[in-house]
């Protein structure tokens, strides 16, 4: 069989794995914080014997776009934007910490300060925020929570723990969906770190721009799967050749 089959599926399986990464940037375009996964080419010499003149090609993910997505405003006062380089931290369903953008936060049925889907949120000592029973909320550009239980006068209950990322340490994406150091190390808490409350950050996905890239993979697959359709045509030919009798 023509060599050229090897190559063609690596073609289209690249363009299958980039439509699946744009797939779940444009699944996300309305979901607050979420920043784009980014997906790239890269050829691959294949190494053996004869001349070196294929390659396999094969995706590989460039990381995300840190490009900051739209300020959503809420007037929720458990809503705040992340200003600049800034992420929340919550604990991972594997008990780690994890950094997002989603600043949309509640009181869970255990009386803790949560995220929308549930994750607890971190304060600034590493623990989760424990709100009393009834409480109103209120948070500080700071990052500080005040509780305040009927006429009682308000208390400082914790303070988000905010981080800001290097670039010698930058984040990734983890499968769950939350980022990390790519140390592996937690982060330092940013007391410089500021907020924008009542509002949200949309996803920066651009639904349009993310389209357009799916109908190009979707040619790209095309074309490679006629590749191998050319190689299996070419393979038939030559064994009908050979088996003709002089």
């Amino acid at each position: 069989m023509d060599r050229l089959v090897y190559t063609a599926m690596t073609g289209a399986n690249a363009a299958a794995s980039r439509q699946a990464v744009l797939a779940n940037n444009l699944s996300n375009v309305s979901t607050n914080g979420f920043r784009a996964q980014l997906a790239t080419y890269r050829a691959v010499p294949v190494q053996g014997e004869g001349a070196t003149t294929r390659v396999f090609a094969l995706e590989a993910s460039a990381g995300y776009s840190d490009k900051p997505g739209p300020p959503v405003r809420t007037d929720n006062p458990l809503d705040a934007r992340a200003t600049g380089n800034n992420w929340f931290t919550v604990q991972g369903l594997d008990g780690t910490e994890g950094y997002t953008r989603n600043g949309h936060f509640e009181v869970g049925a255990d009386g803790n300060l949560q995220t929308s889907n549930g994750l607890p949120v971190m304060s600034n000592g590493g623990a989760p925020i424990a709100v009393p029973p009834g409480a109103m909320l209120s948070i500080a550009i700071d990052g500080n929570i005040s509780a305040k239980v009927g006429n009682q006068p308000s208390n400082n209950i914790g303070r988000l723990k905010i981080v800001t990322p290097t670039v010698d340490d930058p984040l990734r994406r983890g499968e769950d969906g939350l980022f990390r150091a790519n140390s592996g190390d937690p982060l330092n808490n940013d007391d410089t770190a500021r907020l924008e409350i009542g509002a949200l950050e949309g996803s920066n996905v651009n639904a349009i721009e993310t389209m357009v890239g799916m109908i190009q993979s979707a040619r790209q697959f095309e074309a490679q799967t006629r590749l191998m359709q050319t190689a299996e045509s070419n393979d038939r030919s030559a064994s009908q050749l050979l088996g003709m009798q002089g």
